[in-house]
Formats: structure tokens, sequence, C-alpha cells
């Protein structure tokens, strides 16, 4: 085998006040949908966390969402973190790792000192029987077998070292390990339970445990009171590694998660003390709440792709790049975002929201407007008109050969891209543009408007730290190449970035990327996304992982 260099930790510390987790996990199991807690167990320091959407399932093996990583991202531990800042990877529970010059294989060395919620030790063995459950095919895994990239197998060296193997270099593999999509579940419980019943009976090594789960309905966590082997900015734990007593005074026990899928119902929730915290408040409620003396809000910044929507590249007439440039052209963003957004994000200028690792300022240059693409309803027209777009008739419309310029523009209801729509189904109007708007009314019937092609314009967004994000949306075979873009120099940059293990030279890859679908207007980007929560001023210490979606549970403080 190549020789390898074991890695050097970062020791930063966010200086964050924190938790440690207190809770058994309720006794008995009488159906397979809900795990039962004891009604007479004392709840102590108790928060209730609203959620805004109520997924269509929640083992991270097997479901997509990154709602369900509000509750589990502290359920679950991962090999590795990345810190919540700098987006630095930091040991989890792996406490150091190699990998082979060649790039090929990654061997962890485990902790010693970590045992599951249901008591089962967590060693080189759990962590195989995690991956072999999330790349079995049987399990149809919709995201964590993706994020393993070109892994084959692992190799159980000893109790507390294990080797994973890969077919091809792949630098975005640390980033995946670390997120809750990979978490690390007891074994006794994924042997217990089946591939659909898991879900409601979770166990992992994090610190909280899952107490009860009603579906539709709650989600309970209680904290472990035995857990001391987080990374280093989760709070709870002294140097010496004992409680910090303060910290304990006012850790939050019991987590009682609610579902709030109707956002004008989250304000109105806050204000009542119905509950302590949500995420994804409407910006007029956010404004709203900036001056309460009860409430506070927090944006947080989401890295991975920008909210955009993808032209159909295979379908007149956004087949046509110079049609596809004047749609971006005739787009005034910034009146998008102040209006819909009330300035509480950035404009978008690119497939890469700007807080992603690889993003390329040079597409904000307003010297290079092929790339930053200012408002110019003009020069819009122009390039129509090139085309063969002009009104005709003087009815308003443009049209080629007595035919109505009209595009079919699809989305779902969140992120507010109903009133997205409607803004620019209004600006395009101003120059002739006849867009038809059509809400998708949940991801499978919006993915099945993708696989038919029925659509000029389609929304889609995903998050991520790294910018390996790109590869499923715009390779000529991606996954989720919902555009039908094809550029044989775009695929050579992705497949070579993912390969890439020097950062500068990813950067360099990514850049020209990001310019290429730009100068050839693939997408429509309107805003970096942020999600706005809103939360008691009774409770502190909140902050969200580096993925910018999962808060860090432990590291609430609450005081009533």
């Amino acid at each position: 085998m190549a020789e390898r260099t074991r890695r050097r930790w970062p020791v930063l510390r966010l200086g964050i006040v924190g938790v440690v987790v207190l809770a058994v996990v309720a006794a008995a199991v009488v159906t397979a949908a809900v795990m039962l807690r004891d009604d007479e167990q004392d709840e102590g320091n108790k928060i209730i966390y609203g959620l805004t959407l109520n997924p269509s399932g929640f083992d991270p093996h097997i479901h997509i969402s990154s709602e369900l990583g509000i509750p589990f991202y502290s359920v679950y531990d991962t090999l590795v973190y990345r810190q919540p800042e700098t987006f630095e990877i930091f040991p989890g529970l792996a406490e150091d790792y190699e990998i082979s010059d060649d790039g090929l294989v990654y061997t962890f060395y485990l902790r010693q000192d970590v045992t599951f919620h249901d008591g089962e030790p967590f060693n080189a063995q759990a962590v195989a029987a995690n991956l072999d459950r999330i790349t079995d095919n049987d399990l149809d895994s919709g995201k964590a077998r993706r994020l393993l990239g070109p892994y084959t197998d692992n190799e159980v060296v000893d109790e507390y070292t294990i080797r994973l193997r890969l077919s091809e270099p792949y630098a975005p593999l640390l980033d995946g390990l670390s997120q809750v999509y990979l978490g690390m579940a007891s074994p006794r419980a994924l042997a217990e339970y089946t591939k659909n019943s898991y879900q409601w009976h979770q166990v992992g090594t994090g610190p909280y445990m899952l107490d009860e789960v009603v579906p539709g309905e709650r989600i309970i966590l209680r904290r472990n009171p035995d857990y001391a082997w987080g990374p280093l900015y989760y709070a709870g734990r002294l140097p010496d590694g004992t409680v910090d007593p303060v910290w304990e005074a006012n850790a939050v026990d019991t987590i009682e998660f609610r579902f709030y899928t109707d956002p004008p119902t989250r304000r109105d929730a806050l204000e009542s003390g119905e509950i302590q915290i949500v995420g994804e408040l409407l910006p007029l409620d956010a404004e709203a709440l900036a001056g309460s003396a009860s409430i506070q809000t927090l944006n947080t910044r989401v890295p991975g792709m920008s909210q955009l929507f993808f032209f159909n590249t295979q379908r007149e007439p956004t087949n046509d790049e110079r049609v596809r440039q004047a749609l971006v052209y005739a787009t005034n963003r910034t009146a998008i975002v102040d209006a819909v957004f009330q300035g509480q994000s950035r404009v978008a200028y690119g497939p890469l929201a700007s807080n992603t690792p690889s993003y390329d300022a040079a597409l904000e240059n307003p010297d290079s407007p092929e790339l930053s693409y200012p408002f110019n309803p003009d020069y819009a027209r122009q390039l129509l008109e090139s085309v063969g777009y002009t009104d005709s008739d003087g009815d308003g419309w443009l049209d080629q050969n007595g035919e109505r310029l009209q595009l079919t523009m699809v989305f779902a209801g969140w992120n507010q891209l109903p009133d997205v729509a409607q803004l620019i189904q209004s600006q395009w109007r101003e120059i002739g543009i006849d867009l038809q708007l059509i809400q998708a009314p949940d991801f499978p019937a919006l993915s099945e408007y993708a696989d038919e092609g029925n659509f000029d314009l389609i929304a889609l967004y995903d998050f991520g730290v790294d910018p390996s994000i790109l590869n499923g949306f715009f390779l000529t075979d991606g996954a989720r190449n919902w555009s039908g873009f094809s550029d044989a120099e775009v695929d050579g940059w992705l497949t070579a970035a993912v390969r890439e293990s020097d950062s500068a030279e990813r950067d360099r890859l990514y850049a020209s990327v990001q310019r290429r679908i730009m100068e050839r207007a693939v997408i429509l980007p309107i805003r970096d996304l942020t999600n706005v929560h809103g939360y008691s001023v009774a409770l502190d210490g909140v902050i969200f992982s580096a993925q910018g979606w999962w808060p860090l549970l432990q590291n609430f403080q609450y005081s009533p």
C-alpha cells in the first residue's frame, strides 16, 4: 500500500454555551410506527422546536430531506465534522484518519470510549455495519449512498480501525462523512427493526436520544447523560472532561418538535410562547419581530446551490442560448430579493451560493456583464429580436412567425418561490413575454415535470459545503441534470475536480465551471438561500452546523 500521511487536526474552538445530554429512551414499543415513552418521566428543562416540513420519511440513511436533520443531527454522531464557522474538518467518532497517496484508501482510527444509546459498543464493526446497510441496493438510499461517491468496500483492521476503499480518488468523501445522512446507527437496532420501521426507533451515539415519535404530530428527544465525546465546539464539558456546572444549570433536557407547515402560523406560535424556536420565517414576519422584546431573529446562510431556475436546453425556444441570456437580462434580481425577501438574502450570480467553498466572485464583476447579467431589458429585447421575436401585430406580446413567445415555469411552494415566480412573470410581461406559472404540489410532482421535460424553466435547489454539489446538476449524465445541459469541457472540469485533492486547483476547476454555466445562461440565479430563525430571548447558544440547516442542540441553553 502507498505511504500514508496522517492528518493534523485544527484546534479551533467555538466560544459558545452548549449542552451535553440526558435521557433514557422509553421502554416499550407496541407498534412498528411509534416509540412510546413513560409519561411519568420528568421532562426537566424543556423547549418546543417548530419544524416547517413533515418529510416523507426520517431515516437519514434512506431519506433526503434537510428537515430530518434538525432533530436527528443530534441523535447521531459522524466519523468527522465540519467546523460551523470555518468549514474545517474536525474529528468526530474518528479521532484521526489517513489517506493513501493514491487517494483510494481512507483509514479511520476510532474513539474507544463511545457507546450507542442502547448500550451497544461503537467500534469498527459498527461502522462496517452502517456502510454495508447504506450501500445495500435493497435499502434504496436517496442521498447517503451518493455521498460515499466511488466507495467500493471496507476492511475492519482491528476493533477500532477501519479502512474504506474507493475505485477512484474522491475529494468530497470527508464532507459526505460529516453529514447526518452518514450518521452511525446502532447495529443492534438496525438488526432489530425493518428497513421501514427503523425510522421510528433510531439509535445513535449523539447528545440526544429519541424518546417518542408520533408521525405527523411530534418527535421528542431527551438528553444523553453519558455523552462526553462530541467535537471541540460542542459545549458542556470543561477541559478536564468533567461537566461544566454553569452549562448544566440551563441545559435543555427535553426537546419536543412539532410541525408548523403553514408559514404564517410560525410567528404566532413564537409570540404566544407555544414554541421557543422555528426556522423559515416569512421575511415580513422576521421584519415585524425585529423590535420584539421577547423574540430575537437569526439569519443563517446556507451553502450549496443558489436558489435558481434551470432552463430546459432541450426544448424550444430555451434551447437557444440567446433566448436564455435575454431572459436573465430581463430579470431584475435585486428588485425580487428586496421585495420578496426584504433584502435578507444576497442576490445570486451563479449556481453556487457565495459562502460555498470555490465560489467564483468574478461572477459579480459589473465589468463582465456576460457573467454578472445586470438588469437590462433593452438588451434583452435586442437579443430576442436577433432570434426573430418581435411584436409584429402591436398587441404587446413578442411573437415569431405569428406564434407568441410563451414559456412555462414550474416550481414548488417552498422558499417563497410562488412570489418570486409572480414577480418574474410581471417583469417579463414588460418586454412582451408570456410566462405561464405552474406550482407543483410536492417534490415527486416536480420531478415528474423534470422527467417529462414539460417546462421551459424549473426550480430546484440543494445544499452542501463541498462544491462537488454541482456535479449532479451539470454533468451530462448527472442524476439531476434537469436542464439537459451538455458540455464536454464542463464534464472534464467537474470530473477532474472531484478527484483533485489540491484546494487551489479545485477552485480553478470549479471557477471554470461556474463561468461557463453563466456564459451559456444555463440557469437563472435568484438569491443565496438564507434561513431566518426566530427564537425566544430565554434561549441562548443557538448555532447551526456548517451545512446551515441543522442546529447544535447540545449548545442550547434555556432560562425560562
